[in-house]
């Protein structure tokens, strides 16, 4: 077990992303200094300037594929912790090889080069979903993190380019975390392994976001809905999945890094299960005027079927959570500056 308190060094790839510019924050607030990878040097600029304060303690890496062997063979190099958080996460795949090569391979590869030059790495934290978790049932179920969707990985090697985009990204992350299981497994590395299991991620960005229409996945789905109404009653009361603020993704990850008993684990977290309607009903109470308002209080008590058995989070992390009224509030005030 070797936990990295700071001021260790962190790398986190993928650091312009959604989660990792999160990441990248909670770990400088918390004394860390941190290398970020990008894929160009311009997507690098707003983490720059967001972080200049920390002099530094940060800094920027471009690495241009995260497929190509080799890609982190150089950022490996004299840190401590690695964070990775870097893996498409959209549902536009044409092919399976869209999401699933790079997921696996950005996987792979970054544990590889860690082998390689990564001598001074004693913790690696993954950010893996909950969708390598669930896979379709019947009837209410509680997941654990004994489960794994194979579904999705039969659905993509029956279908190949006709699997639905929605299977192909469950694919990518199932296939992308056994690799990483089994890269600990065969080559018993000096470093211990943490993987975080989130649903859906919504809150604030901190990443640089060009437009309102150009946010990512998850925050698309708060936008269309909060603002632009894009829900009718039937779909505000239909179970939408669980949930987790992204802020608390980041402190996971921090935790993960800091938590001795962590190593080695797998870990959902997630605060639980929403419908949209109680993120509507969330804004109406902070005094918000949501596009859509469906009927107040008709979700509340409604349990959905696909559940998840977070208490490894409680007990290893110590995880709390941000309550769904809480980030409703900051997305809606977040909506708003950027529209002013």
């Amino acid at each position: 077990m070797s936990p990295v308190p700071a001021p260790a060094k962190a790398l986190v790839t993928g650091a312009n992303g959604y989660i990792a510019a999160w990441v990248v924050r909670t770990l400088l607030e918390q004394g860390y200094s941190v290398l970020g990878t990008v894929r160009s040097t311009s997507k690098g600029e707003h983490l720059k300037k967001i972080f200049a304060s920390y002099g530094d303690k940060f800094g920027i890496a471009v690495v241009e594929d995260i497929t190509e062997p080799g890609a982190f063979d150089e950022v490996v190099k004299d840190v401590q912790l690695v964070e990775h958080t870097a893996s498409p996460f959209h549902m536009n795949a044409k092919k399976p090889s869209d999401l699933i090569d790079p997921a696996v391979r950005g996987t792979t590869g970054i544990l590889d080069s860690i082998k390689k030059f990564g001598s001074s790495v004693s913790r690696v934290v993954i950010t893996s979903s909950t969708a390598a978790v669930q896979y379709p049932v019947p009837e209410y179920t509680v997941f654990d993190e004994n489960s794994w969707d194979e579904h999705a990985i039969e659905e993509v090697k029956s279908k190949g380019d006709a699997c639905a985009p929605v299977f192909i990204y469950r694919a990518s992350k199932t296939l992308a975390e056994k690799a990483a299981w089994e890269f600990v497994k065969t080559n018993k590395p000096s470093w211990d392994l943490v993987v975080l299991n989130p649903p859906f991620v919504y809150g604030p960005p901190i990443h640089e976001v060009s437009s309102l229409s150009a946010l990512n996945t998850s925050m698309q789905s708060m936008y269309d809905t909060l603002v632009k109404g894009a829900k009718d009653t039937d779909a505000l009361a239909a179970p939408a999945g669980s949930w987790i603020d992204v802020r608390d993704v980041a402190r996971a990850h921090a935790l993960a890094a800091q938590k001795a008993e962590a190593g080695g684990n797998r870990i959902i977290i997630t605060p639980g299960t929403f419908f949209w309607q109680d993120v509507v009903d969330a804004a109406v109470d902070n005094g918000d005027e949501p596009a859509v308002k469906g009927v107040y209080g008709v979700t509340k008590g409604k349990k959905s079927i696909v559940n998840y058995n977070s208490a490894r989070a409680a007990k290893v992390l110590g995880m709390e959570y941000n309550s769904l009224q809480s980030m409703t509030k900051d997305v809606m005030a977040y909506f708003k500056e950027f529209s002013a």
